[in-house]
């Protein structure tokens, strides 16, 4: 059994970036730990209740950081409150934003995360993955060194539905199409990344760090 730990910056960001992937690992019997950075006001914290209920998370953790202000916010702050996290969880994976996302609060959370989980500090750290998170992540500058190059992918082919059904408790925080933030183009996306390693549905994501043991 493994400790997984999920970094949502905003409610709906964990069910976008490895939503299918976090139902495996639960099928699995896995532990896994949500961490909701900011959590906004009443509407959303109703929806993380929600969202805590269809997934079944271990544990759900609202650290209410303010939102749209997390760039503002010093990392001496952002890092003892991630860091606690880790200390508390002592997770083997951990699924995070993107260091490009176009929104300032993934960078800085990513930021804030990479100072907080060095090796020497949290030992049981195997794994950490940055997530593809639709409308923040393909939103980005595009420059080279902001691609996302994906090099891990999880088929979710099994859980597609799982996560479906979490996108539609989600539908306030959905866009109409065209707009990429709909669960039109969230299914093409992952049936895309499917057929990049023959399945039907996957995630995908940029492996930072693994540890074989």
């Amino acid at each position: 059994m493994k400790k997984v730990c999920v970094i949502a910056v905003h409610p709906d960001d964990e069910t976008l970036g490895c939503g299918g992937t976090i139902l495996k690992h639960l099928k699995r019997g896995d532990e896994v730990h949500c961490v909701f950075v900011t959590d906004g006001d009443e509407t959303q914290g109703v929806l993380i209740d929600q969202l805590a209920k269809h997934y079944g998370f271990t544990s759900v953790t609202r650290l209410g950081m303010p939102e749209l202000k997390l760039a503002d916010i010093s990392l001496n702050e952002l890092v003892p409150a991630l860091a606690g996290v880790m200390n508390r969880i002592e997770p083997n994976a951990l699924y995070i934003p993107n260091r490009a996302d176009a929104h300032s609060d993934h960078r800085a959370v990513f930021e804030a995360l990479i100072a907080s989980t060095k090796a020497f500090r949290f030992p049981s750290i195997e794994l950490i993955l940055m997530c593809e998170v639709i409308s923040e992540t393909d939103f980005n500058l595009g420059l080279p060194e902001q691609v996302f190059n994906p090099n891990y992918f999880v088929d979710i082919t099994d859980e597609w539905e799982g996560k479906k059904q979490a996108l539609e408790i989600c539908k306030d925080q959905m866009l109409p199409y065209p707009f990429t933030r709909n669960e039109s183009t969230m299914k093409a996306l992952n049936r895309y990344r499917g057929s990049l390693i023959n399945v039907e549905y996957a995630e995908a994501f940029m492996a930072l760090k693994t540890i074989v043991r």
